[in-house]
């Protein structure tokens, strides 16, 4: 049987296998309440020409223009690679409170060279409010969507 986080991990995959084909970057995330996916979001850093623009500060612009922040709260955050500095900043900020991730920072850093790589816990522990991380989740998958992206 498969795990629960599974089959929304898989599906961050493919979101990030998609932004990859379009020549973005290789991630995707989605935020799922009460076992339903509210929403989903590619990486688009090359094809809108913005640095900013990763899945997961997508998903949440999304989110914040559409549901209330009690909903928000409620929510898990997925995503194919554990968040960067600034998105761990946007998902504090928009109240969520629990991620699911595959590939960690640092095994990301392994493959790119470690810029700038920050594990989302260590972030997290500025916060007032607690963040739950859960991760890796099918880590090897994870990182086959980043083989040979960042060479």
């Amino acid at each position: 049987m498969k795990n629960y986080h599974e089959k929304y991990i898989e599906r961050c995959l493919e979101l990030a296998w998609a932004a990859r084909k379009k020549n973005n970057h290789p991630f995707g995330a989605l935020l799922v309440y009460n076992g339903e996916i509210l929403l989903e979001a590619e990486n688009q850093v090359q094809s809108l020409n913005d640095p900013t623009q990763h899945a997961e500060l997508r998903l949440l612009q999304l989110a914040a223009q559409q549901f209330s922040r009690d909903t928000i709260a409620k929510t898990t955050l997925y995503t194919s690679t554990e968040p960067c500095a600034m998105c761990c900043g946007a998902i504090y900020w928009t109240g969520i409170r629990k991620i699911v991730y595959s590939a960690s920072a640092q095994a990301l850093g392994d493959l790119t060279g470690h810029q700038f790589t920050i594990p989302s816990l260590k972030i997290f522990s500025y916060g007032k409010e607690n963040v739950e991380v859960l991760g890796p989740i099918l880590p090897e998958k994870g990182l086959q969507v980043h083989q040979d992206f960042w060479s």
